[in-house]
């Protein structure tokens, strides 16, 4: 009897709700020096997040790590995660997805905030003078598990086994990045004033879900331009196709500043974006999602998840001349033709391999 073929350790990207996160997007500095001290970095993210963990057991301490497409290129060549690409934008005028700088991803999570700052402060110490930060934003979670926006946020959040397999790359599907996820990242900054003039009724058609029962509205009350209903997918044989969200609330009341923090994982970026064209551009084009009316992403990024095992590997891995790309150049994301949803209105995970800006 043939054994089925076994998947490397995951990173934790699908760990337990926690009520604390950091989130660090940082560019790799173009040296030689920096780039080798990234790659020694990556077989110390585990031990470090071990040490500080000890402290307090009980706090759920973790670190996901992901490296975008240009960064894998320069740190480690070839080969490389097969759906690793540029971030993608979507939309056009004051409705867009748009792309951001960011090679590295720190994704930190713990029940005490202090956990958090303590592990992101021993991390980027051992990073000193290899990278810069360009975003940094320190998540809580809200009252109820309420985004900033008053409603509960990660309800259709698969779990358990079905968070691992819509997570998580199979050994038959990338085999040299088995274990690994992609992570696409946005930060939300939200009109409060003008959504909490709406009344709730309306703010509901809006979400596509009851505000204080967290009940998804009627098929025949649901807009089509809901955020919820432009956020549903279903693959070719009409089964649901989901991703796993740990958005964060985040703000600066002195400063009037009130967002949220989108961070997706899924074991293909297909979905994700996907959502993001539904929501940017809308289905049917024009159809958009109307909570982009009060919140506007102000940065963008996508990232490769390597397994456990392959991120500390990594830590000996060097370009090769053919596989790595010249750092003095800077690449420019290249597109491949749109990827359409079927005519049942479908997502045909598996064949989605690319989606250009849509103006």
């Amino acid at each position: 009897m043939t054994q089925p073929i076994s998947t490397p350790d995951p990173q934790p990207v699908s760990t337990t709700v926690t009520r604390s996160a950091i989130f660090i997007v940082a560019t790799v500095n173009e040296d030689a020096a920096s780039r080798a001290t990234v790659r020694a970095w990556c077989a110390d993210v585990a031990n470090l997040a071990r040490a500080v963990g000890k402290r307090v057991p009980s706090g759920n301490l973790s670190c996901v790590v992901g490296f975008s497409s240009d960064a894998w290129d320069r740190l480690f060549g070839d080969p490389r995660p097969a759906e690793l690409h540029p971030f993608r934008e979507f939309g056009s005028g004051e409705r867009v997805a748009a792309a951001t700088p960011g090679d590295l991803l720190l994704h930190i999570r713990a029940d005490q905030t202090d956990l958090c700052f303590e592990l992101a402060t021993q991390l980027m110490n051992r990073l000193e003078g290899a990278v810069t930060t360009v975003d940094e934003v320190h998540g809580f979670r809200n009252f109820d598990m309420r985004a900033m926006i008053g409603f509960v946020d990660g309800t259709e959040n698969p779990t358990g086994n079905d968070a691992e397999h819509f997570t998580v790359i199979g050994a038959d599907e990338d085999p040299g990045f088995a274990g690994g996820s992609y992570v696409l990242v946005q930060k939300y900054l939200h009109d409060m004033k003008g959504w909490n003039a709406l009344t709730v009724e309306a703010q509901e058609r809006i979400i596509g879900r009851t505000k204080l029962q967290d009940i998804e509205l009627d098929a025949d009350v649901k807009p089509s331009c809901s955020h919820s209903s432009l956020t549903t997918l279903t693959d070719a044989n009409g089964d649901e196709v989901k991703i796993v969200r740990d958005n964060m609330p985040f703000g600066r009341p002195g400063s009037g500043e009130f967002g949220t923090y989108f961070i997706g994982y899924a074991r293909s970026p297909a979905p994700i974006e996907q959502m993001l064209e539904n929501m940017f551009v809308g289905k049917p084009p024009g159809n958009y999602d109307r909570l982009l009316d009060f919140s506007r992403a102000v940065t963008g990024s996508l990232f490769f998840v390597p397994s456990q095992p392959l991120l500390e590997a990594l830590a000996e891995r060097e370009p090769s001349l053919a596989g790595a790309v010249d750092a003095s150049i800077d690449s420019q994301p290249s597109f491949e033709p749109a990827a359409a949803l079927s005519a049942d209105g479908s997502l045909a995970i598996g064949s989605l391999k690319g989606a250009p800006r849509h103006e």
